[in-house]
């Protein structure tokens, strides 16, 4: 049985895109890939026209890149209320995520929802990159979120 995991912002096209991505990377550095069921959504549909959504933004994606990081054919989507069922852990990147996830998901009764950083020693917000410009910023908090969620996750389950 997998551990689902699905990283969320509010666009799906820079923050839990990285997220989706660096995860990835450190579950197969790992060699745990099997363990894992990893994947990205947003809280809006604002990067989804006719049902397809915006391709990873450009600076994120190159910002993955520097890494040997690839996003290939990744797409924006968005959060489901169905998704609460499909995954075990939602993962916000700021506190407006999470009220806007709380919204479509309507309840957390699960205790599913929590924020990227909460599984550091600095827990808070992701600065949203389409704002800062500061994608380097952004890729390095969310890779100390990621090493941070994947050490919890590999001691409770």
């Amino acid at each position: 049985m997998s551990i689902r995991v699905l990283f969320i912002c509010h666009g799906n096209i820079c923050r839990s895109p990285m997220a989706e991505f660096i995860m990835k990377n450190i579950v197969e550095r790992e060699n745990l890939s099997d363990r894992y069921y990893i994947a990205s959504a947003a809280t809006s549909s604002e990067e989804i026209w006719n049902g397809v959504g915006n391709p990873v933004f450009p600076p994120a994606r190159e910002e993955l890149a520097k890494y040997g990081i690839s996003c290939e054919g990744k797409r924006a989507v968005q959060l489901t209320k169905s998704d609460y069922d499909r995954y075990d852990y939602l993962i916000g990147m700021e506190q407006q995520n999470i009220s806007n996830m709380k919204r479509i998901l309507g309840a957390d009764p699960d205790g599913k929802l929590s924020l990227l950083l909460d599984y550091t020693n600095r827990p808070g917000d992701i600065s949203d990159p389409w704002y800062t410009h500061k994608f380097t910023r952004t890729f390095e908090d969310i890779k100390e979120g990621c090493e941070g969620l994947f050490k919890y996750l590999e001691k409770v389950n």
